[in-house]
């Protein structure tokens, strides 16, 4: 599934600053069944990203709601979209595609507008 949803999300972001700071908020939906598989899958996108240049941090959030729309949160930061873009191309050269069935993923690139 993350497979797929990256390339969207690149092509999205054709029109967006690519020099300044950005954060990736991606809420996603993974079945209880799953939570082992995905959580393993993220830790080794987060160990080949945080390599990557323009990494700044990541962070994986977990509802303390069992009927929040979504179950987890990954935060991360970027010095720029063109990082961002060049580390997930690297990413889906390294690592297998997630395929789970069930596990939906929406990712986007934010920039902060105000403090």
């Amino acid at each position: 599934m993350l497979g797929k949803v990256i390339p969207t999300l690149l092509l999205s972001l054709a029109v967006a600053p690519a020099s300044a700071e950005v954060t990736l908020i991606n809420p996603f939906h993974v079945p209880e069944s799953q939570e082992q598989a995905v959580l393993e899958h993220w830790e080794q996108a987060r160990d080949l990203l945080e390599t990557q240049p323009g990494y700044i941090s990541t962070t994986l959030h977990r509802s303390l709601q069992p009927n929040s729309q979504f179950h987890y949160i990954n935060v991360a930061k970027w010095e720029s979209t063109d990082d961002f873009k060049a580390a997930i191309s690297e990413m889906n050269k390294s690592l297998p595609p997630l395929s789970i069935p069930g596990v939906e993923f929406y990712p986007a690139l934010y920039e902060v507008i105000r403090n």
